[in-house]
């Protein structure tokens, strides 16, 4: 695909429609995932106290467990209950500069996390109240970033959909 065709809508349709009709196959006619769910996702943390005041206090996800990271000693690695068997991991590495997050091309974009609806706009309002920035979109997903800079999305569709319509 050429870097014209990145920002020709018709084209970038068309690609998306030969995807859809190569691959995509209908619910009934899928076959089993081989994965049982995503077990977590990690994320770096400047600092541990912080990243669990803002996951725990701000947006309510337990502190499940904090160890020491067995690839860096001295290093955390900690977990956060995200729900249905999930969890959102840290690590921090003290004594590396690994610098600011950065959303670059190829890399994380954003963790979109699954809330209740009746929760959702109380945890937009804790949100406001903590005086972090945040965008509100389609009046079910706010994003903003953690204190590390991490774009975080909370979602109130259910799960397995997004913005009205069926993904899973």
């Amino acid at each position: 695909m050429s870097t014209t065709d990145a920002v020709d809508p018709a084209a970038r349709e068309q690609e998306r429609a030969r995807i859809r009709a190569a691959h995509l196959r209908p619910a009934g006619e899928r076959p089993g995932s081989t994965a049982r769910g995503l077990h977590h996702t990690a994320l770096i943390s400047s600092d541990v106290e912080r990243t669990v005041r803002f996951y725990q206090d701000v947006l309510g996800f337990p502190l499940t467990e904090l160890i020491e990271n067995r690839d860096y000693p001295g290093s955390s690695h900690f977990f956060f209950d995200i729900g249905n068997g999930n969890l959102l991991a840290f690590f921090d590495f003290p004594g590396l500069d690994v610098g600011p997050y950065a959303e670059v091309l190829g890399g994380l974009h954003h963790v979109a996390i699954s809330v209740e609806p009746q929760r959702w706009d109380r945890l937009v309002e804790r949100l406001t109240e903590a005086g972090v920035e945040h965008v509100v979109h389609s009046g079910v997903s706010v994003y903003f970033r953690d204190p590390d800079g991490a774009r975080v999305e909370l979602i109130a569709d259910p799960l397995g959909e997004m913005y009205g319509s069926r993904v899973l």
